[in-house]
């Protein structure tokens, strides 16, 4: 979907990239041990995203066993797997988006729009503290709010009640589902955090480098 087209377009720009900081180090613009240290950083970020984005928390849901006829069926178990990440790359898109549109009216507008609406797009370019405050906290508030959206606790207890699984040491229905929006809530928190530091970071290196 949409994290296919902005890979599509992190790895376009990718060449030119490297070919501008290799020539940056050529001039002597940036040391060789900036170009190593910039080289290592970005395979870390990776290594880290790569990690982040497969992990998961497995939640042993239990099936008990029912006699059928004159023989016992059932008494298996599974795992419920919940991700940090459950919102993916919308949380970053929709507070950018938001974050760029006074800049965004300020262009439409020819650059001539009100004073109030370009010392807003001031204090929200790129860089700014105000810009980089408000962006990490939309990017928090979104994964919440998409992450509600795409996993009720509720639903899936009630599912789990229905085809009679239940999670060792909870009982099914509500108390279920009060300990699905627990670990929920937890692995959000890791999630945000997650996401916040990854959408931060390349914003302190352009504003240092």
């Amino acid at each position: 979907g949409i994290s296919l087209i902005i890979f599509t377009g992190i790895v376009a720009n990718l060449p030119r990239a490297i070919v501008g900081t290799l020539e940056l180090g050529r001039t002597g613009a940036l040391s060789a041990f900036i170009i190593i240290g910039i080289a290592v950083l970005a395979v870390a970020v990776v290594a880290f995203i790569v990690f982040f984005e497969r992990a998961q928390r497995r939640l042993l849901v239990q099936y008990p066993k029912r006699q059928v006829g004159m023989k016992m069926t059932g008494g298996d178990s599974s795992h419920l797997p919940i991700k940090i990440n459950a919102s993916g790359v919308i949380p970053p898109i929709f507070a950018s988006s938001i974050l760029l549109l006074p800049a965004t009216l300020t262009g439409f507008a020819g650059g001539q729009g009100p004073g109030w609406l370009t010392t807003i797009s001031a204090y929200l370019g790129h860089g700014q503290p105000l810009y980089l405050v408000l962006y990490a906290a939309l990017i928090a508030f979104f994964a919440f709010f998409y992450t509600s959206i795409v996993f009720n606790p509720e639903d899936t207890a009630e599912n789990l009640k229905k085809y009679g699984g239940f999670i060792p040491g909870h009982r099914p229905g509500k108390n279920t589902a009060d300990y699905l929006d627990y670990v929920l809530t937890r692995l959000t928190v890791l999630g945000a955090a997650y996401l916040i530091i990854v959408c931060l970071l390349p914003e302190f290196l352009i504003a240092n480098l």
